[in-house]
């Protein structure tokens, strides 16, 4: 049997679940990478927030499987953060909730096996602009949400808490992190360099 990895709602940066295995697709590469080696398994769907994982958590993960994964990436986050609608149609996580829900996850997984290898991705950060452009559209045509609300619903500010607390939560459980939205920004042009 080949080791698995599970990422488990990676949206953002060609992960989600329809650009992970496309062309260049995190999930691509990583199955390219491991070919004959591990078996890469993507569980997570577009929108997806950590209350989202935590209604099934306990069906991908099941603690009584035969084969546990080996490793897994979790990402959530950037739709956690994502700023509350008087609507009540942002996928909006409070941070305590979502604190709440990481630890839970963590908790689950940390249970399956001793060998699960675990790591946590903190929330990206955001290219605010693009962002709007991106939503504005969808939004205001099929929720019926007026540009203003839009400008405000993803700011780099809300994900740096959302990734700070991630990354908080893991130093005290000791677990592996990776903090995305320090490491992007070192990079020149990250705005428009690493984002579809």
């Amino acid at each position: 049997m080949r080791p698995q990895v599970s990422l488990i709602r990676l949206s953002p940066m060609r992960v989600s679940d329809r650009k992970s295995y496309s062309n260049e697709g995190w999930g691509a590469i990583l199955a390219d990478k491991f070919a004959r080696k591990a078996d890469i398994l993507l569980r997570g769907y577009n929108g997806w927030t950590s209350r989202h994982a935590l209604q099934v958590l306990d069906q991908v993960f099941p603690k009584d499987a035969a084969v546990q994964p080996s490793l897994v990436i979790v990402y959530f986050g950037g739709n956690d953060s994502m700023r509350p609608h008087p609507s009540g149609l942002s996928p909006h996580v409070p941070l305590p909730e979502y604190d709440e829900n990481m630890r839970t996850i963590a908790i689950h997984l940390k249970s399956l096996s001793e060998k699960t290898r675990i790591v946590f991705l903190g929330a990206l950060p955001v290219n605010e602009a693009k962002i709007r452009k991106v939503y504005s559209q969808f939004l205001m045509e099929y929720i019926y949400w007026n540009s203003d609300d839009v400008a405000e619903l993803r700011t780099n500010e809300s994900c740096q808490i959302y990734s700070e607390a991630c990354l908080n939560l893991c130093r005290e459980m000791d677990i592996k992190a990776i903090d995305l939205w320090t490491a992007i920004q070192k990079k020149d042009g990250w705005a428009t360099d690493c984002f579809t």
